[in-house]
């Protein structure tokens, strides 16, 4: 458990850059008109998906960590650790209910004209969540020392 608690930090990354290069993508295939970007956008959502689930799973654990460091006496704000896992929970499942609609949109040939603009607006909206999730879970490590080893020290004195 603390093995994944551990990979936590290094894995959100992979769901951040993934969201947010699918806005980029998601951008370039309604400015440039190519079908290449918009298959490329949806397979950049899918994995990004992967990632935040990975990010959920590995966070999971290692808020496990966290209140086992709270318990043995270390000053872990737990209320600034459930703000960063409410909007991390929210972030994945808002882009996995985008990537299921894209997917149902694309199968039945929808995924045309106006739709794709509103897809626009909904990854924008998307990588605020991402950004507010990340600005919280960069608190947790900058301001309350989660994941450090001032933390880990805190509770050997």
């Amino acid at each position: 458990m603390d093995f994944l608690a551990q990979l936590h930090p290094k894995i959100v990354h992979f769901p951040i850059a993934f969201f947010l290069a699918y806005v980029l993508f998601e951008l370039i295939g309604i400015i440039f008109k190519k079908d290449f970007f918009s298959k490329a956008a949806h397979l950049i959502l899918f994995l990004g998906v992967l990632g935040a689930i990975a990010a959920v799973l590995t966070g999971n654990s290692a808020q496990q960590a966290a209140k086992q460091l709270s318990k043995a006496g270390a000053a872990i704000s737990m209320k600034a650790i459930g703000n960063h896992e409410d909007f991390a929970n929210f972030t994945m499942w808002y882009f996995t209910g985008l990537l299921v609609y894209r997917t149902f949109l694309v199968l039945k040939k929808k995924f045309t004209g106006n739709i794709k603009y509103l897809f626009i607006l909904l990854a924008l909206i998307g990588s605020f969540l991402v950004y507010q999730t990340g600005e919280l879970g960069g608190k947790l490590v900058y301001k309350y020392g989660i994941g450090t080893d001032v933390i880990k020290s805190e509770v050997r004195k």
